[in-house]
C-alpha cells in the first residue's frame, strides 16, 4: 500500500504513566503499524526540550498528546506551528486540540489568544472552561460529511471518551473557523470537538481522546490516518533526497 515501511513520530508532551492516554498511545501506534504493515517508531519529546524546533525535522509526523498544562506552552506551540507550516502530518488530542487552536489563532490570525487555565484573567480566553467538565466521560460526536475525520471513521456519528475541563470558547468559533481551519466534529449541543486544516496533507485535532480505544484492543481511526499520512510523507522525503 505504501512505498515506505518505516515512519518515525514525535510525541509532544511530558510522558506520565499516570495519564491513561499516555499508556494508550504506544498501543494505538502498534495497532496502526500492524494494520498498515508499517514499522512505527516514536519518541516522547518534552515541550521544554523543543528549543528552536530543528529536532522536529527528524520526524515524519507530530502528535501533540494529552497532559496539559505542558511544561513549556511555547514549546508545544512551536511544534504545532512546525507541523502546520511545513506540511508535516499532525494529530492533536485533548490538550493537543486546545493548543492547535491557540497556535493557529496566534500565528496565523495574529490574535492575542490565551488559555484560561494558564491566564484566568486573559482578555481573549480562546480556550475556556467547559460548561460541564468531561472527566472520564463518553459522549457522541457528530462528524461533518466530507472531512478527513469522517472519511477515516466511515460514519457520521461516533462515541468517544474525554478527560478535559477546557474547550473552544463559543464566542470565538465563527471568526476562528472562517479561514482554512474548519470544524469537523461537534457534540450534541453544537460545540466544536474536532478540527482540521484545509490545504494540508493531514492536520487533525480532537478534544476527545481517541487513543483510549487501543486499551480495549481497537484501532483508533485517526491514529491509523496519522500513520498513513506519515508513510506518504516519508516516501515523499525519500524521493526528494534521492
Amino acid at each position: 500500500m505504501y512505498s515506505t515501511n518505516h515512519v518515525k513520530i514525535a510525541l509532544i508532551g511530558e510522558r506520565s504513566d499516570t495519564i491513561t492516554a499516555h499508556r494508550a498511545i504506544p498501543l494505538a501506534l502498534q495497532l496502526a503499524a500492524e494494520a498498515l504493515h508499517i514499522r512505527v517508531d516514536h519518541d516522547w519529546l518534552s515541550t521544554d526540550g523543543i528549543g528552536d524546533g530543528q529536532c522536529l525535522g527528524d520526524y515524519d509526523g507530530i502528535w501533540c498528546v494529552p497532559g496539559s498544562p505542558y511544561a513549556d506552552t511555547e514549546g508545544a506551540l512551536r511544534a504545532i506551528r512546525f507541523a502546520r507550516e511545513n506540511n508535516v502530518p499532525f494529530l492533536g488530542t485533548c490538550g493537543g486540540f486546545q493548543h492547535a487552536l491557540l497556535e493557529f489563532a496566534r500565528h496565523s490570525l495574529g490574535w492575542n489568544a490565551e488559555h484560561a487555565e494558564l491566564s484566568p484573567q486573559a482578555e481573549q480566553p480562546l480556550i475556556a472552561p467547559l460548561s460541564c467538565a468531561l472527566l472520564d466521560a463518553s459522549r457522541r460526536v457528530r462528524l461533518v460529511s466530507g472531512t478527513q475525520i469522517a472519511e477515516l471513521y466511515g460514519v457520521l456519528e461516533i462515541t468517544e471518551e474525554y478527560l478535559c475541563r477546557y474547550g473552544l470558547d463559543a464566542a470565538f468559533r465563527e471568526p476562528l473557523l472562517a479561514h482554512s481551519l474548519r470544524a469537523s466534529g461537534h457534540d450534541e449541543g453544537g460545540e466544536v470537538r474536532a478540527i482540521e486544516l484545509q490545504d494540508h496533507p493531514f492536520f487533525l485535532a480532537t478534544l476527545f481522546q481517541p487513543e483510549r480505544a487501543a486499551l480495549a484492543g481497537r484501532l483508533p481511526p485517526v491514529v491509523a490516518g496519522l500513520v498513513g499520512a506519515c508513510a506518504v510523507q516519508a516516501a515523499h522525503e525519500a524521493k526528494l533526497a534521492s
